[in-house]
């Protein structure tokens, strides 16, 4: 089957292409990537006045299957990864069991090429359990499929078990990704720890509980040589930090989501748990520092860090709320915002949506090379629509952008040559 998208905007950040441009599929492949391209009896897409990417890589997402399948599975989250643009996803491995073996990882595996809508790359656990007190066999989690380590939702609180992860990480050259919190001075805080937070009688959590972990990592990798990734960057202190690690020659990366460098803790007034997360909304000089590192490249990718969670487990009190927002869905007119707002071009913004997250992981796609699997998005930046969460593919509706007008939407993605997602209306 031959499909031939033609006459878009293709922007592919990895090859420093962006032009008006046709692009040829055949057999699952990208055959051509030229000017007026003539293909007798392919299936045409008319992208003029659109955007053509590689398609979109997530890089932190909560499948939460196996095991708590009530809030999302494999099915329902890989519907909403490729409504959003997305044509890969990593997936934590918090799960039940947690993904710290070889048949946890087989089963996400499988069930994703059977039954996923787009490529699915599972994340071990950096230690047994999630607990912290001795080490996942990463050999025989890269062997099963993984692509990375974290104990994400929960710090390494040991810096010595830290230290032993990347050396024991470093051989089989995978990054190690670090959920940076210091629980000690994490305490009972539910929020950010600042005016807000007084304001609404809740306890805060200060910002030095994140940059303080991050710090530590931070060293830690540079001590070993290892490969670190910062998941959800969300202060100013970790920004500087990475940014001066970086320019020492560190081996480590970042990623920022779209939550954390658009809203400030402000969204948290009337108690709104839509807006409890962890790393936590932080204040408006927390987030002009966000985006000032996705500018610069401090901040290598854009994730959702997508954490669906039951009705029942939002609707409570602030306190006893469960951290963590759906966002495959709003990721990509997100992020489009940043753009019309002057603070990324087009190109910066397709970077970290695309090859940034690829090249942290070292995960295939984020470009169209050709002859390369046809992972394609194409993008309508105009579009506008309004996000309705009781229409959101995913199996939970926990976002804080209920009601807020988008601009820009993917209407169609490929994943392998085969479209499947088409934006109906």
């Amino acid at each position: 089957m031959k499909i031939l998208i033609k006459g878009g905007r293709v922007i592919d950040p990895a090859n420093g292409i962006d032009a008006t441009l046709d692009i040829l599929v055949e057999e699952g492949k990208i055959s051509k990537i030229d000017k007026a391209i003539q293909a007798a009896g392919a299936e045409v897409i008319d992208a003029a006045g659109k955007l053509v990417t590689p398609g979109l890589v997530d890089i932190h997402v909560h499948l939460r299957d196996p095991g708590y399948e009530y809030k999302e599975d494999v099915v329902s989250g890989t519907r909403a990864a490729v409504a959003g643009g997305f044509t890969a996803v990593a997936c934590m491995p918090n799960t039940s069991p947690v993904n710290d073996n070889k048949a946890v990882t087989l089963y996400i595996r499988h069930k994703a090429q059977e039954q996923g809508a787009c490529r699915v790359y599972p994340v071990g656990s950096i230690t047994k359990g999630l607990k912290g007190e001795s080490l996942s066999e990463m050999g025989d989690l890269k062997e099963a499929g993984c692509v990375a380590f974290s104990d994400d939702g929960r710090p390494v609180c040991s810096g010595e078990m830290m230290r032993r992860a990347l050396e024991y990480a470093r051989p089989f050259g995978m990054p190690l990704i670090s959920h940076a919190e210091d629980l000690s001075l994490v305490g009972e805080g539910v929020m950010n720890d600042g005016f807000v937070a007084t304001e609404l009688g809740l306890k805060g959590i200060p910002w030095v509980a994140e940059d303080a972990s991050t710090a530590r990592d931070v060293m830690l990798a540079e001590f070993t040589g290892s490969r670190l990734h910062v998941a959800h960057v969300s202060t100013k202190g970790s920004v500087e930090i990475i940014r001066a690690a970086k320019k020492r020659g560190v081996k480590v990366t970042c990623e920022a989501t779209p939550h954390h460098f658009t809203l400030t803790d402000e969204a948290v007034r009337g108690y709104d748990t839509n807006a409890k997360m962890n790393p936590p909304l932080r204040g408006a000089e927390d987030v002009a520092a966000v985006r000032a590192g996705l500018a610069d490249g401090t901040i290598d990718a854009i994730a959702t860090d997508h954490a669906p969670h039951h009705y029942d487990e939002k609707n409570v009190e602030f306190n006893i709320a469960l951290n963590g927002i759906v966002g495959l869905e709003t990721a990509l007119p997100l992020t489009l915002r940043l753009v019309d707002e002057g603070v990324l071009p087009l190109s910066a913004a397709v970077d970290r949506l695309t090859c940034g997250p690829a090249r942290a992981l070292g995960l295939p796609g984020g470009t169209l090379e050709t002859g390369a699997a046809a992972d394609i998005t194409v993008i309508d930046p105009e579009l506008k629509w309004t996000v309705e969460a009781a229409k959101l593919n995913s199996k939970s509706k926990n976002t804080p952008f209920d009601g807020w007008k988008m601009k820009g939407a993917a209407i169609h993605t490929m994943v392998g040559g085969k479209v499947v997602y088409k934006r109906e209306g």
